[in-house]
């Protein structure tokens, strides 16, 4: 064990159960890993698995929905126990043996219902809550208020789940959740919560669902039996679908910390074992689900607090995948496990990597939600940005090749790097050309800003991997068909890149004109005033890290609102970025755009074309990327060779790296 790294592996009891070490997996959305009848397919019992094999302490699985009529689900979107009792356990304990075999404990997470923060595309049924409130996403639809003997249904189908996760083989259970705002948080927050009867009023009478629920499972399956809860200490609700950011001065609507800490006390004594903490809502999302524009260990000044109003153990949560910070956690007393979501599906093997001392092995999460919580509203199955095989583990796993080949790989970005990675796993002998003087493309510039250090991390793990793995590196060297012609490597792999899509107006010939790119790597320097062409997510981001060195920023979009074009940003990502634009100062045009650079600044024309003139020291066009196909299209008649990643079609790291890795596997 590597020395400094004690605390982690260190065992934990909770209630009777004893688990061999404090990290634990974060409970994550199960969408793609169940059948039609509501069990874990197998695709879902490997994802798992592979999670216990790689040394993770306690798994909490993703939400388990506890019934399928009062709030009914599409089929197949998540698993349900009581769908096909028998059949789930069938199912469920082949995957409890298996992780049992490698010393891991398993909790069932067991969804009471999702409430107004129900898709309508998601939910078949009216939406339900505990009173008549808006949809979170469609607040023109108003939930229907569910009545006395429907809560009393939902606690007694809390119990039977309990009893058949227990009856599978699960280690214990995990009520989802007075967390995040689903339903049972809402019958537990005043904002949310207009009822007369044993459900609502008072602190007490709104806590009284969760409480009847845990102490009907400790009725049913004896006190040693562990009942955890999903539990958020703030909600961060500064208004209806309207969140409030980490450094903003706001009046908690939802539930704030004082109450949260009293609310644990009183679930404490009804029989809670622990709690898996955080903070956030819907109406927050980038809390509950904190992008790379959080800070990690967000909640820690929360789960603080709750750790001394408590007795029973804590949980926490909030972007602990450094492992120096998570480490730091336990040994200062502050939370008593530490809980690993995003980072275990980056890297299943974590809490091997880190025993084992080998912390730059280990691949990094960036934060970036679009492999995981944007692919789930995309109504894909789950997986990651950085590690295509997520969720697919046995699937779409690297075997070594039959017939070993020479390749080349033309770039050194994230692309070029990752089928470079692949092919060298596969047996395969490659060389990697770079034209520059330094492997990374275009995510060198996109992990400049301080809330981007998450892309410099993984930079630094691909040059490492490349040492690794035998990777040749031939840098300042370009490539064209002669060479290859002279080289003659059985496959070819071109990863070219791409280059800004510059607007044709006049102008941009001027000094003050520059592109984002060269704004990052700081080959010029930006003015006072900073005009931003595109509000898609590059200049949104450009123009948030220039405001918070002080800058006044206008950004300038075509279309109706920002980051609309384009790969989709996912939710969480998306508004955190525009309330800190916002927060930031920085003022944004939509439906305008870019008519011409003058000595000034930058004339812009609105969608009726009357035109101004926004003063602007520095102008930075953002409008988007081309491919950069050149070499490729050379190459099509005369050579076996692959386009991948940002010179196939620009779009995100996800798909440079999940183009890589697919041609790769295959060569």
């Amino acid at each position: 064990m590597a020395r400094e790294y004690v605390k982690l592996f260190e065992p934990i009891r909770i209630a009777n159960v004893e688990i061999k070490n404090k990290i634990a997996m974060a409970p994550m959305g199960n969408l793609g890993l169940s059948t039609s009848d509501g069990c874990f397919s197998q695709r879902g019992v490997d994802y798992f698995v592979e999670r216990a094999k790689g040394g993770t302490g306690l798994i909490i699985t993703g939400v388990t929905k506890i019934e399928n009529e009062i709030e009914k689900l599409v089929p197949g979107l998540a698993p349900m126990v009581s769908l096909n009792p028998a059949r789930f356990i069938q199912t469920a304990s082949e995957m409890t043996e298996r992780v049992h075999s490698y010393g891991s404990k398993i909790f069932l997470q067991l969804g009471i219902g999702l409430g107004r923060v129900g898709s309508p595309h998601m939910v078949l049924t009216h939406p339900v809550a505990p009173s008549p409130i808006p949809n979170y996403w469609e607040p023109s639809i108003t939930c229907r208020e569910l009545t006395t003997a429907e809560v009393d249904t939902l606690i007694k189908k809390a119990v039977e789940a309990a009893a058949i996760a227990a009856q599978a083989g699960f280690d214990g259970v995990e009520i989802h959740a007075v967390h995040e705002g689903y339903l049972l948080d809402q019958f537990t927050i005043a904002l949310f919560n207009k009822r007369t009867d044993e459900y609502g009023g008072d602190l007490r009478g709104r806590l009284n669902f969760p409480v009847k629920i845990v102490k009907g499972i400790k009725k049913a399956l004896g006190p040693g039996f562990p009942v955890i809860l999903r539990f958020s200490i703030k909600s961060f609700i500064k208004d209806w679908n309207q969140g409030g950011l980490p450094d903003e001065d706001f009046v908690e609507k939802g539930r704030d910390v004082p109450e949260g800490l009293e609310a644990a006390k009183i679930l404490e004594e009804a029989g809670y074992d622990a709690f898996d903490a955080d903070g956030g809502s819907y109406d927050a999302w980038y809390w509950a689900h904190p992008p790379m524009y959080q800070k990690h260990g967000c909640y820690l000044p929360l789960i603080e607090e709750l750790k001394r109003a408590v007795k029973v153990p804590v949980l926490s949560a909030g972007r602990l995948d450094i492992p120096d910070l998570a480490e730091s956690v336990l040994a200062e007393g502050k939370a008593d496990m530490v809980v690993v979501g995003r980072g275990l599906l980056a890297d299943p093997y974590w809490p091997n990597k880190v025993l084992e001392g080998r912390t730059d092995d280990i691949r990094p999460c960036i934060g970036c939600h679009d492999g995981c919580l944007g692919r789930i509203f995309l109504a894909r199955p789950l997986s990651c940005a950085v590690n295509p095989a997520c969720g697919r583990e046995k699937e779409y796993g690297i075997a070594p090749a039959g017939d070993k080949k020479s390749v080349m790989v033309v770039g050194g970005g994230i692309a070029g790097m990752e089928a470079a990675r692949v092919a060298a796993l596969r047996g395969h002998t490659v060389d990697l050309y770079e034209k520059s003087d330094s492997l990374g493309g275009h995510v060198i510039e996109a992990s400049v800003p301080e809330f981007k250090k998450d892309i410099a991390r993984l930079l630094e793990w691909y040059k490492n991997q490349m040492t690794k793995v035998g990777v040749r590196i031939h840098l300042r060297t370009e490539v064209d068909p002669q060479l290859i012609e002279e080289k003659k490597p059985d496959a070819v792999v071109v990863a070219t890149g791409s280059e800004p899509v510059m607007p044709t107006v006049p102008g941009l010939d001027k000094a003050k004109v520059s592109t984002a790119s060269d704004i990052f790597l700081g080959k010029k320097e930006a003015g006072d005033r900073v005009a931003v062409i595109g509000g898609g997510l590059v200049g949104c981001e450009v123009a948030l890290w220039l405001a918070q060195q002080g800058k006044r920023v206008v950004i300038v979009e075509m279309l109706s609102d920002l980051m609309l074009s384009g790969v989709p940003v996912p939710h969480a990502n998306r508004i955190m970025l525009k309330d800190l634009l916002k927060f930031h100062g920085v003022e944004v045009l939509t439906n305008t755009s870019l008519a011409e650079v003058t000595d000034e600044g930058a004339v812009v024309k609105d969608a009726e074309s009357r035109t101004k003139t926004i003063p602007a020291d520095t102008v930075v066009i953002a409008v988007g990327m081309k491919p950069n196909d050149t070499l490729f299209k050379s190459l099509a008649k005369t050579t076996k060779a692959f386009c991948i990643g940002d010179s196939r079609k620009p779009q995100n790291i996800m798909y440079s790296i999940w183009d890589a890795y697919e041609v790769a596997r295959g060569l």
